[in-house]
């Protein structure tokens, strides 16, 4: 299998679902804004997607791919599917009660996130009724996490990948057609999650079936395979809910500081979901089931060979993405969403939070490659024990920016060290896995790194240097007109592109050069 290829095929996919999710922020900022209605459908949105990172894409993901790879090529077809249809069901149960308990706790649950929100009036109540509506969507979108990891198992990445824009559109055509038709028009979002949900599942069941991979009804929660799951998903599950504390105590935070805080920060982030899944998760898919065959093969060069390549393609896209998301922030964000009712204060806000987001891109990236080095080795207390010491320092970091650093010199932007918080943190994560894989022997850099750094940190210094003689002054980007600021953004950003390709190409460098095959199990 070409892991290149196969790279490209999953980023493409992926591209096009962070695509339609950045077209969906576009219509939501220009429909409601960054007010206090879409502050609240951000925290009743984040509930639901901490339980699927924490549950789903995590802790389930982390401790379900890797075994059910195992299974396929050391037990055969039969003890493969068996295992999917006894851990679906027991899913699906769980996943029953947990949303029920969550349509009837969500007038709880809010002020434990948001406890900021009481200030406004109706803007607690407003949140605790989305989040009531929303809360099914983990149970629908945790199967589709089964379904994808079954499906990438069998080297079907085509349908997961593209899966996310389901919902995307959902919630497009929700806030267009259907916000009008509300007497609460946020209240539309929140059904178009549902909706999304529901054609994400119906897709990757569809694909299911393509595989003979369906799942049927068979309960047994004292079978093997899934205790196994069971008992790899406690570290797992510690692991992944150590970050979300960190997220939930963010949110928390940011309600604190007005209205609108929690909607620029919201904002940022999605932005920077788009260079970070680009790569970050396209390579991380392929090569989590790459490395536990590797694994169970004992193909220990193989193994750390792949952890190489994925870590320098990593850094060759993720390097000039982190400059130009520094450089542009403010730029990017104006052309994006600076329409309707996001307003030019609402830009202003906004990029900082990108910049501050945008000095963890290289390593948000790097810790989807790396964290998956230990999974595959079944080892998934190593990066509890580091998420642990990354969410102590985080909250380090805020002490230090909310509190003494940005409280006194930048006021306005308190929701941007939050996002610079999070940066430092993720920068922090990804060294210590890195040396935690060095010290367990697990992974040893190959010839050439110093090289390899130089050239590419050369390459990315040049391309911001065009980029900033052809950029224009920053109030200019909150004055001028849409179509002027489209075009002028399309010409910085094709002179860095341009800048950056020659500047590699000068060294000696080519795609080619990235190639990767790897032999991984039918």
């Amino acid at each position: 299998m070409n892991i290149l290829r196969a790279v490209i095929g999953v980023s493409a996919l992926t591209t096009l679902s962070r695509v339609t999710g950045l077209v969906r922020e576009v219509v939501m900022a220009r429909v409601f804004g960054a007010g206090a209605a879409n502050d609240a459908f951000e925290i009743a949105f984040q509930i639901p997607n901490m339980l699927r990172r924490m549950f789903a894409e995590g802790a389930f993901a982390q401790s379900f791919v890797p075994m059910l790879a195992e299974y396929r090529a050391q037990r055969g077809e039969a003890a493969t599917r068996q295992l999917i249809d006894r851990v679906a069901t027991l899913q699906l149960i769980v996943l029953l009660g947990v949303s029920g308990l969550g349509i009837l706790a969500a007038p709880w649950i809010v002020p434990l996130i948001a406890s900021g929100f009481d200030r406004v009036p109706g803007k607690e109540a407003l949140t605790a009724d989305l989040l009531a509506i929303m809360f099914p969507y983990i149970l629908f979108i945790s199967m589709v996490a089964l379904a994808g990891g079954v499906l990438n198992v069998w080297k079907r990445f085509a349908v997961p990948a593209f899966a996310p824009v389901l919902l995307n559109l959902a919630m497009i055509g929700a806030a267009v057609w259907a916000a009008p038709w509300f007497a609460r028009p946020i209240e539309a979002l929140a059904w178009g999650v549902i909706v999304g949900g529901i054609l994400q599942l119906a897709l990757q069941l569809w694909a299911l079936s393509r595989i003979g991979a369906f799942p049927r009804f068979d309960w047994s929660p004292k079978d093997e395979g899934v205790l196994r799951v069971l008992r790899n998903m406690g570290p797992a599950l510690l692991g992944v809910s150590v970050a979300q504390v960190s997220l939930l105590i963010n949110t928390n935070y940011a309600s604190h500081f007005g209205t609108g805080a929690v909607s620029w920060l919201k904002k940022a982030d999605r932005l920077m979901e788009l260079p970070t899944a680009l790569l970050g998760v396209a390579i991380g898919t392929v090569i989590l089931p790459a490395l536990g065959a590797m694994r169970s093969r004992k193909q220990d060069r193989a193994y750390a060979s792949l952890l190489d390549w994925g870590l320098r393609f990593s850094i060759l896209a993720t390097l000039p993405a982190m400059v130009v998301m520094l450089l542009l922030a403010l730029p990017v964000v104006s052309v994006l969403f600076q329409r309707g009712a996001f307003t030019a204060l609402d830009t202003m806000r906004t990029a900082p939070a990108v910049a501050a987001y945008a000095v963890g891109i290289v390593a948000i990236v790097a810790i989807k490659i790396l964290a998956p080095a230990f999974y595959a080795h079944q080892d998934l207390r190593t990066p509890v024990r580091i998420a642990i010491r990354v969410l102590l320092a985080t909250q380090v970091f805020n002490l230090i920016f909310v509190f003494l650093v940005f409280r006194h010199w930048a006021p306005h932007h308190l929701h941007a060290a939050l996002a610079l918080s999070t940066s430092l943190g993720a920068v922090l994560n990804a060294w210590w896995l890195y040396r935690g894989l060095i010290r367990r022997g697990l992974y040893a850099p190959a010839a050439g790194w110093s090289r390899f750094l130089r050239h590419v940190l050369l390459a990315s210094g040049f391309t911001a240097a065009a980029m900033a003689m052809a950029l224009p002054a920053g109030q200019w980007w909150l004055d001028a007109g849409e179509v002027q600021r489209i075009a002028v953004l399309t010409g910085v950003l094709g002179v860095g592109g341009m800048t950056y390709v020659l500047m590699l190409g000068l060294m000696g460098y080519r795609l080619r050069d990235f190639r990767r095959r790897a032999e991984m199990d039918r």
